[in-house]
């Protein structure tokens, strides 16, 4: 296979793992704990992640500077991981996607401070304006179909800060190394705190109770959602142009609300669809709005 073939698999594969890793997150905590769930998901991603490691004979670098890239990138993957499997029992799958879409505005604020990068454009403010409405339209009717939807939104946010922060903290640290061993060792400072919360919130443990449907969703998503994935999401940003691996936060929104709709029964009703067209657009802007201008001279983008 040519690598140009590898790169559209690696793409197609991205698309696909985090379209329906929102329905796989609610399948798999239909009959445990969320916490329990994403605990078991990452000792079998554990696990499969250092057979592959000692089998490729990837090194794990123990430098300071590799410790501190495995907690950045352990905190965000625990706090992300542990809202986002919260959160799926009070929101549907789709709205889960749709608002971990805004992450890399949350991302691109974040980085203001931390990275001291460049102020928001008028042109991102009035993006991040669109997705703010677009999310409170979406809330609305969320809540008015649960009374506890509310719960969902501030766990999904929560999450979607949690993962924002981390990769921003993460490009604080120069250091090369492989995926794999970021991903083991990611786990590896995330994998204790899931236990201890599971623990401390709920500590129950009957496999007897456990449904083979929570099982094969626990499976998917240890191998796909936390190593194939991964790896193949830095392949293409390593092949393809940042504009174009950004297409896959516009795409995997509208996959998982397809897919919640036909294999979840969630609803799509007339409101939930305006406010996902809101969250796009946004985004959309967000991403390339500044280009398209550039091609317009007589429009600037002064910093506010």
């Amino acid at each position: 296979m040519s690598q140009s073939n590898w790169t559209s698999l690696s793409f197609l594969t991205v698309v696909l793992v985090w379209s329906t890793t929102p329905i796989a997150i609610n399948w798999s905590s239909l009959t445990m704990h969320p916490i329990l769930a994403v605990s078991l998901r990452m000792i079998m991603a554990l696990l499969l992640g250092f057979t592959l490691i000692k089998f490729l004979r990837i090194p794990i670098p123990l430098t300071r500077n590799s410790m501190k890239l495995y907690l950045y990138s352990g905190l965000g993957l625990y706090g992300g991981m542990t809202f986002s499997y919260l959160s799926s029992s009070y929101i549907s799958t789709g709205v889960m996607s749709l608002v971990f879409g805004s992450a890399p505005i949350i991302a691109g604020l974040a980085a203001q401070r931390i990275l001291k990068e460049n102020k928001f454009s008028w042109i991102k403010w009035l993006a991040l304006s669109i997705c703010l409405i677009g999310l409170g339209v979406i809330s609305q009717d969320s809540m008015a179909l649960s009374d506890k939807a509310w719960l969902g939104f501030i766990f999904i946010i929560s999450a979607v800060v949690f993962f924002s922060f981390s990769a921003v903290y993460v490009k604080t640290i120069i250091i090369e190394i492989n995926p794999l061993a970021t991903t083991v060792g990611a786990i590896s400072v995330a994998l204790p705190m899931y236990i201890v919360t599971w623990l401390i919130i709920d500590g129950h443990f009957e496999p007897s109770e456990w449904s083979l449907q929570s099982l094969y969703a626990i499976g998917y998503l240890a191998v796909f959602g936390s190593i194939v994935s991964f790896v193949c999401y830095y392949f293409i940003l390593q092949k393809l142009t940042v504009s174009t691996v950004s297409t896959v936060t516009l795409v995997t929104p509208v996959i998982s609300l397809i897919i919640g709709n036909q294999f979840n029964n969630e609803a799509l009703t007339p409101v939930i669809l305006l406010g996902s067209a809101c969250v796009l657009s946004g985004l959309a802007l967000y991403l390339w709005g500044e280009q398209l201008l550039k091609r317009k001279p007589k429009l600037s983008c002064e910093s506010i």
